[in-house]
């Protein structure tokens, strides 16, 4: 491993341990309340989370990864490519890429939507370029919106390792819509 490399992911890793610890000083595993997410905007929204003041998603347990940084527009989860996630071949499944990419670009647009406002993926296109195995110790999926309209909200996604390598790369067409009245 280089020392570019090494560094990197050095950086990561200190980054996912601070988040880390906030996530397990706060609610832990959970589903936010609807009241709790109509209030606030979809930035103070992710931003709790990251900050240990509301639960994270249950699946960043069971699939090993976790949101690292949020900011307008941009979403970064990291995650772990470990051997519960191989397929029969002996790299990590495909599905795996998919929902890491899926949460970097959903999270992404998320941060852009004002209080009382939501969205859904309509759209999940994602291009694997290389296999990726448990050698690799982290990778991370970076979201960043492209459009956000009033209706539709496109994004784009990609999974990187910490030498810089892409695995996977992905785009997404998110519906944009107002929450329902409590």
């Amino acid at each position: 491993m280089s020392s570019k490399t090494h560094n990197h992911l050095d950086q990561w890793l200190t980054q996912e341990q601070a988040v880390m610890a906030r996530l397990q000083a706060g609610p832990g595993p959970g589903v936010t309340r609807m009241d709790q997410v109509a209030a606030m905007s979809g930035l103070e929204l992710m931003q709790a989370m990251l900050d240990g003041e509301l639960p994270f998603a249950p699946i960043a347990q069971t699939l090993d990864f976790l949101l690292i940084e949020v900011d307008k527009g941009r979403a970064v989860f990291q995650g772990t490519p470990g051997p519960q996630l191989l397929n029969p071949l002996g790299t990590v499944h495909g599905g795996w890429f998919a929902t890491l990419l899926d949460s970097a670009l959903g999270c992404a647009v998320h941060t852009l939507m004002p209080a009382g406002r939501a969205y859904t993926t309509a759209e999940l296109g994602v291009n694997m370029v290389k296999a990726l195995t448990p050698k690799v110790p982290r990778v991370r999926a970076e979201g960043q919106v492209i459009h956000c309209g009033r209706q539709l909200a496109t994004a784009e996604a990609r999974l990187v390792g910490p030498d810089g390598t892409l695995y996977a790369h992905a785009t997404t067409t998110c519906l944009v819509f107002d929450l329902p009245s409590a």
